[in-house]
């Protein structure tokens, strides 16, 4: 272990992040009532630019006029190369209420874009006097981003989570797909005259895991584009868990089930886990550093690996 040591990412649940355009408050106590854990306002991509003030005033209302329970209230902003992402900030902190817990920054280059954003933030709550700080979550999607992946998980104390933005991400990097997320048609490998789909985004989020668990930030799966591929979507969702990735996004209310299918630790991988523990409890009392639990070696490492999942157990248990 380094002299360093890594920091732990934030307590909380991050499963499912639920989209929803800011254009359209009407589904807004739906989002509230569902399964997700995050809930994700959004101003940019899917709002047209004649409809962004009126989206912007929407979600104003929304953190003040809805019970979003214990959800993480989050909103995207629009990016930093337009017109409009000041006054997102600057009129989401000055007339938010307090339910708003954190802004979503899309299309982030480097860690000068989220410091910019985190000045505007700490002006805006300074001179408001609003005393619940605003955190932030940022998107990856382009080469840049991808680049300077570390730097910008370091950027900020109010940083929380990082999300992989594949369509974006694709087109930056100049890849030959309309596809968003999953294995795509022509990225195989041959053998024996057979076809063997691997995953073109796995190197940009296990880039994503490592940054973001070297700093304390949730790595969390971005969009799945066919929301008519249930199986699709669950096995990408299990290729991320695998990797260290916390949740995924639903941009349709479908998706919600079944990522918190993924990301909620199964009844027996939690009684494996506790199982884990206590034997190791049991070599300790003994004094021994290692122990043998169903054939396998376990040791201080695997106590670790359990212990992340008791504790997502547990989070969910008293969510």
């Amino acid at each position: 272990m380094s002299f360093r040591l890594q920091p732990p990412a934030p307590a909380r649940l991050n499963r499912c992040q639920l989209f929803g355009p800011g254009s359209r408050p009407a589904i807004f106590k739906k989002m509230a009532a569902s399964a997700a854990d995050v809930i994700n306002l959004d101003l940019e991509d899917s709002v047209a630019p004649d409809d962004k003030p009126e989206a912007r005033k929407n979600i104003i209302a929304a953190t003040h006029d809805i019970d979003w329970g214990d959800k993480t209230l989050s909103v995207r902003i629009n990016g930093l190369d337009t017109p409009f992402w000041y006054r997102d900030v600057v009129d989401l902190i000055e007339q938010g209420g307090d339910r708003l817990d954190q802004i979503m920054i899309p299309k982030v280059g480097r860690a000068a874009d989220v410091y910019a954003v985190d000045a505007l933030v700490t002006a805006a709550e300074a001179a408001t006097g609003r005393t619940k700080p605003v955190t932030l979550e940022v998107i990856i999607e382009s080469a840049a981003g991808i680049a300077h992946v570390e730097e910008i998980a370091a950027s900020s104390p109010r940083l929380k989570a990082m999300s992989l933005g594949a369509a974006d991400f694709a087109a930056s990097m100049g890849m030959a797909t309309t596809g968003i997320g999953g294995t795509q048609e022509n990225y195989y490998m041959l053998r024996e005259g057979e076809k063997h789909w691997s995953d073109p985004w796995h190197w940009a989020q296990a880039a994503i895991v490592a940054a973001c668990r070297t700093h304390g930030v949730l790595p969390v799966d971005g969009p799945f584009g066919d929301f008519s591929d249930d199986d699709g979507f669950r096995a990408q969702a299990l290729r991320s868990a695998t990797l260290g990735m916390v949740g995924k996004w639903a941009i349709h209310p479908k998706q919600v089930a079944l990522a918190n299918e993924v990301f909620t630790p199964s009844e027996d991988a939690v009684r494996e886990a506790r199982e884990i523990l206590a034997a190791m409890e049991e070599a300790k009392a003994s004094g021994a550093g290692a122990t043998v639990y169903k054939g396998r070696l376990v040791d201080i490492a695997s106590i670790r690996q359990a212990e992340v999942i008791v504790r997502q157990s547990e989070m969910i248990g008293g969510a």
